[in-house]
Formats: structure tokens, C-alpha cells, sequence
């Protein structure tokens, strides 16, 4: 069987692509620098190629059919990889290291420590956006995502970070007006975070009848609710690992050492076609070393197994 891409030049390809992703020959020969004669030329040359008609002409726009919708997908996708491949190899060792992560972790956890990849990466810039929703990392301009959930994503590798875990933390003068010995005492205590989260800690403590927890106050983010347990405020239900240099430091107790997963965990995630690039494979090998040197996250992980 012949090779349908055999004397098909790429041009085509690229001409193609642009016009149905902009719906215009005019727009899409604006983007290419060409002229618009130029890309119906190069359109009408492929239409003859694959012997089917990939759009309708109308009168302010283009539309691809359906064999055009159908090559326009695999096009656009076709010219990602390669825009990417060629990223990979003129910006191996310079450029910027892009990263998105959820705010708590990144100002909490990964800020402390990116200080020693750039000492070892000093020609690799790092960006980091925060964010909460989910960057669509085979579309944006981001090189390294840290997630929480599944740890499945399509179109995505991932490698487990660290897990999900979480505690009630608070100061240590609360704790002591409080008078916490076990962990049924949080019952009347001002609690922060949300209701199904504290339910769900009660419950792996073997606390019953607490059907309906009295929640004090709840934020949008775990770092507001530990700053309002930072100012006495309540007991805030946060990740000690998230939050270890404040008990290392006195500022935050953890009364009780039951822990309760609320996610399945943290994870880098980076795109599956990009797995070779050697910025994303610095950052990745650094970041997994960072975990497995951090003893938080070992004490979580072996009182999870206990």
C-alpha cells in the first residue's frame, strides 16, 4: 500500500493546519507571511493530492468537512510535537523552566527549595505559576506541572511526590487552653476547614457521633486557614509535611499523630512527548531527590504503613 505522505510536502501541512484552526485563508496567510493567493494555492494543491475537499468556501470564512475536521485534529497535534521537539533541542540547556503547582505546596514546600536547582542549573531560569485549576499542559507554554489527585492525566507521565495527608495543627497556647489529650477533645474545639474533611479525620481517629462538625471557619485555601491557626483562631486541619518548619519551629503543634489521606497524593506531571527534555528531566530527578530527602514526608509515609 503507498504511503499517502510520500511527495507531500510539509508546507502544505503547515498552510493547512493554520487556516482551518483560524477558519480564514486570509488569517492564516496573515500568521505564515504569505499571501492569501498563496494559501488557496497550497490548499487547493492538496485537496487534489488526497483527492477529497477539506472545506467550504464561504462568504466570510472557511469550515473544514469532515475528512478536513479530521485531519485538522492530527495537523494541530502533528505541530505541536514538532514545535515542541524543536524547543527541546535549540533550548536544552538555557531558557526557562516553566512550572505550575498549587499555591500552598509551591509557597509552602517548593519555594524553600528551588534555591538549590538554580545553584546547580545556573543558565536555567524557573518561572512558577500557582494556580488551582488544572493547566492543559500538551496546549500552554508549561514545561512541569505538580498536581494533587489520581496521579492519571491524559496525555501526561506523572511520578508520585509526596502523599495527601492531613492533621490538626494549631498553636501550642491553644492547645494548652484547649487541654488536648485525646483525640475526641477537638469535639468542642473552634475547628478550621471544611466539614467533610474533619468528618473524615474524626472518623480514621475512631471518633463517633460526630455526624456534623462544628467548622468555625473555612477558606479557599489550606495557607489561609493555617494563617488563621497561626493567630489562635482555631485548629486548622493542614498537611504537617506542608507545614513542617512551622512545628519544627514552635509556632504550630500537631496534637495528635493520626494522620487522614484526603487525596491521593502529589504528583509531577510533565507531557508524555516531551519526557526526554533535559530541563524537564533536571527538574524532575531534583524534585523526587528533594522528597526523598525530606524527613516530613518519610515520618507520613511510615506512619501511613504502620
Amino acid at each position: 500500500m503507498p504511503d499517502p505522505l510520500s511527495g507531500l510536502p510539509l508546507s502544505s501541512i503547515r498552510v493547512f493546519e493554520a487556516a482551518a484552526r483560524l477558519r480564514s485563508f486570509t488569517r492564516a496567510a496573515e500568521e505564515l507571511g504569505m499571501t492569501q493567493a498563496a494559501v488557496s494555492w497550497q490548499i487547493k494543491a492538496l485537496e487534489s493530492r488526497l483527492g477529497l475537499s477539506l472545506f467550504r468556501r464561504l462568504p466570510r470564512e472557511v469550515q473544514p468537512t469532515e475528512p478536513g475536521e479530521r485531519l485538522s485534529r492530527a495537523a494541530t497535534e502533528a505541530m505541536l510535537v514538532l514545535r515542541r521537539a524543536l524547543t527541546d533541542l535549540t533550548d536544552s540547556d538555557q531558557g526557562v523552566l516553566s512550572i505550575t503547582s498549587l499555591a500552598t505546596l509551591a509557597s509552602q514546600w517548593l519555594a524553600a527549595r528551588l534555591g538549590g536547582f538554580q545553584i546547580a542549573n545556573p543558565g536555567l531560569a524557573v518561572r512558577v505559576d500557582t494556580t488551582s485549576t488544572l493547566t492543559d499542559l500538551t496546549r500552554e507554554n508549561v514545561d512541569i506541572a505538580i498536581r494533587s489527585g489520581s496521579g492519571t492525566w491524559p496525555g501526561l507521565e506523572t511520578a508520585f511526590l509526596m502523599p495527601g495527608v492531613f492533621a490538626p495543627l494549631c498553636t501550642p497556647g491553644l492547645c494548652e487552653r484547649l487541654n488536648l489529650k485525646v483525640p475526641g477533645d477537638l469535639i468542642a474545639a473552634p475547628r478550621i476547614g471544611e466539614e467533610k474533611e474533619w468528618g473524615a479525620w474524626f472518623a480514621a481517629a475512631g471518633v463517633e457521633g460526630v455526624a456534623h462538625p462544628a467548622v468555625r471557619l473555612q477558606a479557599d485555601f489550606q495557607a489561609l486557614e493555617v494563617a488563621a491557626a497561626l493567630g489562635g483562631q482555631g485548629v486548622a486541619l493542614a498537611s504537617p509535611i506542608l507545614y513542617a518548619r512551622e512545628i519544627a519551629a514552635g509556632m504550630l503543634v500537631q496534637p495528635f499523630s493520626q494522620l487522614v489521606e484526603l487525596s491521593r497524593g502529589y504528583w509531577i506531571c510533565w507531557p508524555a512527548d516531551r519526557r526526554r527534555s533535559p530541563k524537564i528531566v533536571r527538574f524532575r530527578e531534583w524534585l523526587l531527590q528533594a522528597a526523598a530527602d525530606d524527613p516530613a514526608i518519610s515520618r507520613a509515609l511510615s506512619t501511613l504503613r504502620s
